[in-house]
């Protein structure tokens, strides 16, 4: 169940009330398919920590999230211990109830396959959903190690339930041959079709290059820099985006927290453009 009522420590200037909210956020701390190394559960409670080292206001984007968005701060979703499949149906409901209530859902994760979660709610929602998938990973493998259910098939479970053109990747640049074969054959090749589309936006911070953000659990080397992501996200701006997520931060293994403040940062940005959709 989402926390309705106001929490002590909040992301940066997510202070709206729930009811008058356009966006609400909540962590789903879950890291229990990680193939690499752990850490991404911490990674909601380690960006509210660390989004106080950031202004609110955006010079990007000329707005403040104190003025320019309502958003408010649903805390953590109870995940830890939990099996895939448990967790998948807490995230389900908990997007349901944001969407019920007519608000955009930003989740903060936890690996990747708490994202499957969400799309499970979007897709009853938005029948005709598309999703942009930011990533280093294709995460299309029928299976990792037997599970289906993994952050390494997130990808392909949400494609089950899509169907082919509907997903479009960026910053891929690991997988199996299998996996890029499978990609060419069913994903979409461009976004012409998605614009008038309901679409949900899904980032894994490891697109980013590991000299930018090495905090993460599955580095891969040749990844984006801050800006090209950056402008690419002020680009979402064309799209109808009903939803989105950040995924695969793991504090942990970046003690100077630079990898944090740039996930804080990117967060700052979406909210700030999510705002103004």
């Amino acid at each position: 169940m989402l926390n309705k009522t106001g929490n002590i420590q909040t992301f940066l200037g997510c202070n709206a009330n729930y009811n008058e909210a356009q966006i609400v956020i909540f962590g789903a701390g879950y890291d229990g398919t990680t193939s690499n190394r752990p850490g991404s559960r911490f990674a909601p409670a380690a960006m509210r920590a660390e989004s106080y080292g950031l202004e609110t206001y955006s010079p990007y984007l000329d707005k403040d999230l104190e003025e320019d968005a309502k958003v408010y701060d649903a805390g953590d979703l109870e995940l830890y211990g939990r099996s895939a499949s448990a967790m998948l149906n807490i995230v389900e409901q908990a997007t349901s109830e944001i969407l019920e209530m007519g608000k955009i859902p930003m989740m903060i994760g936890g690996e990747h396959l708490v994202t499957l979660g969400a799309i499970r709610a979007m897709a009853k929602k938005y029948p005709d959903l598309h999703i942009i998938h930011y990533d280093a990973h294709a995460d299309l493998r029928q299976d990792y190690l037997g599970e289906e259910l993994s952050h390494a098939t997130v990808m392909r479970r949400c494609h089950d339930l899509l169907g082919d053109e509907k997903i479009f990747q960026v910053g891929v640049r690991s997988g199996t041959k299998e996996e890029f074969v499978w990609r060419k054959q069913h994903l979409a090749q461009t976004l012409e079709n998605f614009m008038d589309k309901p679409v949900y936006f899904t980032l894994d911070l490891d697109v980013l290059d590991p000299s930018v953000l090495s905090g993460t659990g599955t580095p891969e080397a040749g990844g984006m820099t801050f800006m090209e992501l950056l402008n690419d996200m002020l680009h979402l701006q064309k799209f109808n985006v009903v939803g989105c997520d950040i995924v695969e931060l793991a504090p942990n293994y970046d003690p100077s927290s630079v990898s944090t403040a740039a996930a804080c940062k990117i967060l700052r940005e979406l909210l700030l453009v999510m705002g103004g959709i």
